[in-house]
This record gives structure tokens, C-alpha cells and sequence, in this order.
């Protein structure tokens, strides 16, 4: 115990400004990491990797096992080499984040813009009657990412949006319905395109987050641009908004428009903590998600 204390004395007496310094990034860099990973299948592989070097390290280091321990150390490097490939769909959408990283300091105080406030308005009150007509839905607004590779998949229409547009586009059984509407600005660009599916499996854990489709071209909208996806589920009439690979589920159109309009708003509290959302989306909304 004494050696013990010694050492650690001695750990510490070596510390300075420019070590402390080290350990934060360090750290930041892993928690980064491990914050990206979460509820998605790669935390599972990122889990057994660890698990397995565990294992290792102590089968070699506690038991003598020379032809082991041979192997061990000539299969670890390429273990270690094949990090990126099996994270490679983590590992973009992370750069994605990063390149779109463009405004890291909050913006001005200015208003809504008038339209666009009329488009929310629209958007919220066609989710409603949706939703109490258990119609299904996926409505995305783009915001900075342009969605003109999604747009060519659909019909363009390139016209006002109201209400009574969004409800006739998601009318069961109309050649329309399937797929998403992509709204830019105050205009619906397209109808029925086709968006990509998630492959985070963060709807998958519990049968209650198990979802259809729409749910899950939602988010994966959510996790290739910046976005946003409204979502009326077809079976409960539920409303769900989808941002940055994650999704605030049984919204009502109250909450809904604040939502949207915050998500849109320059200069409001969401806005002013963008520059540590983009790199860690959801940390500001985890209580939203209870």
C-alpha cells in the first residue's frame, strides 16, 4: 500500500498544465467516440472488440502461453487495422457531421421569416389531421444540406405548401403516398421520394421502438443531411420529429411547432449550443426523448 501511495505521489508531481491538457483531449476524442456509437449496432461490435483484447491481454499476461501469446501478438495489428472498415458507415457519417460543421458560433436574434412560419404552420396542421385520420406521412424540411439527389428520386411539383396539399399527397391508395414530400422554403419540390434507410438500429432494442419504414427513412434522412423529418405513423396516428440520428416521439402539434420553429429560429437557446450538437447530436435534447 505503500508503494502504492508513493507511486501515485509521484504520478502527480509530474502533472502539469500541458499533461492535464493532454488527458482532456484525449478523453474528449473517446467520449466523442463513444457518444456517436450509442444505439447504434457498431456499440455492439465496439463492445465485443473490447471484450476480446480484455481477454487477451489476460490469457498472456497471467498465464504463460508461448504459442498464444505468438498469435496474440501478430493478430492484434490487424485487428486494429480492421477498425475502419468495420466502422466505416460510423466513421463517415462523423466527417459528414464535421464538413457540416459551418456555423459554430450562435447567430443573430432575428424573427422567423414570415413564410417560413406560414410552412410550419402548414406542416403542423397537416400532421394533425393526419394523425387524427391515421394517415402516414414523412414530411422533410431541408434546411443548409441540399436534398436535390432525394428530389430527383420523387415527382416534382414545386408548389405552395397548405395543408390541404400535404393532405392530398399522403391520401392512402393516391400515387403519391409513398415516399416523402421534401418541402424547401415555402414550397412542397417534390412528392413520393425515396429517402435512405437507417441501419443504426436505434429503433430496434424493444418491441415498443420497433417501427415501420417511414420511421426509419426518417431517420436516416436525419443522419445524412441536417434535415428534419416529421413523421405521422400510420398505425397510432403518433407524430415523431427525426434530427441528426435521433427521434423525439409523441409529439403534440403544439409541441411540434415549437419544435420545428426553434429548429429554424436564429438565435434562440437550441441554436446558441449548435456548435457542440452538431458534433454531439442529441445532447441538449435527451430529456425530450423520455
Amino acid at each position: 500500500m505503500t508503494d502504492f501511495l508513493n507511486n501515485l505521489f509521484f504520478i502527480f508531481q509530474r502533472i502539469n498544465l500541458l499533461s492535464v491538457l493532454d488527458i482532456t483531449l484525449v478523453t474528449l476524442i473517446f467520449f466523442g467516440l463513444l457518444y456517436t456509437l450509442r444505439d447504434t449496432q457498431a456499440m455492439a461490435l465496439l463492445r465485443g472488440m473490447i471484450l476480446l483484447v480484455v481477454v487477451i491481454v489476460l490469457l498472456t499476461s497471467l498465464v504463460d502461453l508461448p504459442a498464444f501469446s505468438w498469435l496474440a501478438r501478430n493478430s492484434l495489428p490487424a485487428l486494429l487495422l480492421s477498425i475502419p472498415v468495420i466502422f466505416a458507415p460510423e466513421i463517415r457519417r462523423a466527417l459528414e457531421r464535421i464538413g457540416r460543421a459551418r456555423n459554430l458560433w450562435p447567430g443573430s436574434t432575428k424573427s422567423i421569416d414570415i413564410n417560413l412560419e406560414q410552412t410550419i404552420h402548414a406542416v403542423v396542421s397537416a400532421a394533425a389531421r393526419l394523425s387524427a385520420r391515421h394517415h402516414g406521412a414523412l414530411i422533410i424540411l431541408q434546411r443548409l444540406d441540399t436534398l436535390e439527389d432525394y428530389i430527383e428520386t420523387g415527382v416534382r411539383m414545386n408548389a405552395r405548401v397548405t395543408p390541404e396539399l400535404l393532405l392530398q399527397i399522403f391520401y392512402p391508395n393516391t400515387p403519391l403516398h409513398d415516399g416523402a414530400a421534401i418541402i424547401i422554403g415555402s414550397q412542397v419540390a417534390a412528392a413520393a421520394c425515396v429517402m435512405p434507410l437507417s441501419a443504426s438500429g436505434i429503433l430496434n432494442p424493444t418491441p415498443e421502438r420497433q417501427m415501420g419504414l417511414r420511421h426509419r427513412a426518417a431517420l436516416g434522412i436525419s443522419e445524412a443531411s441536417d434535415a428534419i423529418a416529421v413523421v405521422v405513423s400510420e398505425e397510432s396516428g403518433g407524430i415523431s420529429v427525426a434530427h441528426a440520428g435521433r427521434m423525439l416521439r409523441r409529439l403534440d402539434p403544439d409541441r411540434l411547432e415549437n419544435i420545428l420553429i426553434a429548429f429554424f429560429r436564429p438565435g434562440n437557446a437550441m441554436r446558441k449550443n449548435n456548435w457542440l450538437e452538431k458534433f454531439f447530436p442529441g445532447l441538449f435534447t435527451r430529456k425530450e426523448r423520455k
